[in-house]
């Protein structure tokens, strides 16, 4: 009698084993792609610009990414948005070498916009902070000035009579997005301002207040000094003596575009509405920025016999010398120009 042999049968769960197999691989082969579009840098090798709009969704922001070749490819970039549920900021950034898509949307979530910074100083009046802001890139030293000119709704609520902005674009570092405009510039230059005349509490006779503290900031850089300058300039104001400040006489010429870069004798003869050696009281406005101190110090002048002081900017010993009377304030003209001519020897 013959026998059967015996038949082979298939193990259970091999073909599911071999599915699971192909599904692992499949799997790693997408995981391993992933990764590769997160984490090799990818990029452009130049400068490059992408202006992120307000309210754009997620995937418009990919897109725009792609577009400019910043990422591989925006589904990249709506992995990474999906893992990280962060918010995405508005503004333009700026690329100018390959990094991974991790870290161009953690540039965006942090709100890291493209800025170019500009330092107004304390004193600079608006025909320097023209002259920085086109050294900066923004639009030309004109377009600046004629802005600052020519829009003075800013400051109306507080300064009616103001003819420009002068005085009111208060000295600080600035941080502007490329594309602002002048009038976006002085604007927030303006605002500054406002923080400023908030903290120390100046609201009344802020024409005034703001004219002489423009003095007191062009005349000594020592903080010590400002309100002792500040009561020279009350003094003679109180006498109706002439302030004869060169500051002021130096804004006329810049104002009329006469200013050689040196004060000449025939310049303190020049009838300009600023020469302070011509005509009595505060010139008709500002003739510089000043900073928080000298703001405080035409706030609250100190309380001296002084009527003349030698500027501390002149003297090279670096501070000022002040006096009671024309006696004394001679004796000092006359030490400050010994102090020149042993420094010229030195």
């Amino acid at each position: 009698m013959a026998r059967r042999r015996p038949t082979r049968r298939k193990k259970k769960g091999s073909g599911a084993a071999g599915t699971l197999l192909v599904l692992f691989l499949v799997f790693l082969a997408v995981a391993g792609g992933a990764m590769w579009l997160v984490y090799t840098p990818f990029g452009p090798e130049t400068e490059t610009f992408v202006d992120v709009p307000a309210g754009a969704s997620a995937a418009r922001i990919g897109r725009l990414l792609e577009a400019a070749g910043v990422v591989r490819t925006r589904f990249a970039f709506d992995l990474v948005r999906t893992w990280k549920h962060g918010t995405l900021r508005a503004g333009e950034y700026r690329f100018d070498h390959p990094v991974t898509v991790l870290e161009v949307y953690s540039h965006i979530q942090r709100g890291d916009v493209y800025t170019r910074t500009v330092v107004v100083p304390e004193g600079a009046n608006m025909f320097d902070i023209a002259a920085r802001l086109e050294q900066a890139g923004f639009g030309t030293r004109q377009e600046f000035l004629s802005e600052a000119t020519r829009d003075t709704s800013l400051v109306a609520d507080f300064d009616p009579a103001a003819k420009t902005l002068e005085g009111y674009l208060f000295p600080d570092t600035y941080h502007f997005p490329r594309k602002d405009t002048s009038a976006q510039i002085a604007a927030a230059m303006v605002r500054r301002f406002r923080q400023a005349a908030g903290q120390i509490g100046l609201k009344e006779n802020v024409h005034a207040v703001v004219t002489l503290a423009s003095l007191v900031e062009r005349e000594t850089a020592v903080d010590a000094e400002r309100p002792l300058v500040a009561s020279v300039f009350e003094n003679r104001l109180a006498k109706k003596m002439p302030l004869m400040t060169d500051p002021s006489v130096i804004y006329g010429l810049e104002m009329e575009r006469l200013w050689r870069g040196t004060i000449y004798q025939s310049d303190l003869k020049r009838d300009t509405p600023y020469n302070t050696y011509l005509h009595t009281g505060l010139p008709p406005g500002p003739v510089a920025n000043p900073g928080i101190h000298s703001l405080r110090a035409a706030m609250d002048p100190a309380q001296t016999g002084y009527l003349y002081f030698v500027a501390a900017g002149q003297n090279p010993q670096g501070h000022s010398l002040f006096a009671e009377t024309l006696e004394e304030h001679n004796r000092n003209v006359a030490g400050y120009r010994q102090a020149v001519k042993k420094a010229g020897v030195q």
